[in-house]
């Protein structure tokens, strides 16, 4: 077994798969939508993007009822099941 030196392509190459490795999880970890028995939850950026809204109006929607939510700590979660009857209960078609 050869001992590989700290400059030696093959190192080189494991830290650079290592850091990309790294960097791929703590992109996958940002991403992930959290989840209560099973429930899952979505944030006010999925929100707004899911519905095509601003934060503000978003913000107004908690404050007039409109759409119910989860508070813990500051942090604002949605039950996805709860948007989908939102949008079934206000669909005219």
């Amino acid at each position: 077994m050869e001992v590989q030196d700290i400059k030696s392509q093959e190192t080189i190459e494991f830290i650079e798969t290592i850091e990309k490795l790294t960097k791929l999880v703590k992109a996958a970890l940002n991403e992930r939508t959290p989840t209560l028995n099973g429930e899952r939850l979505l944030t006010n950026k999925d929100m707004e993007k899911l519905l095509h809204i601003s934060e503000r109006l978003l913000n107004d929607y908690r404050k007039n009822g409109v759409i119910p939510y989860i508070q813990i700590s500051g942090k604002i979660l949605y039950k996805e099941s709860d948007v989908m009857k939102l949008l079934e209960k206000n669909y005219y078609g």
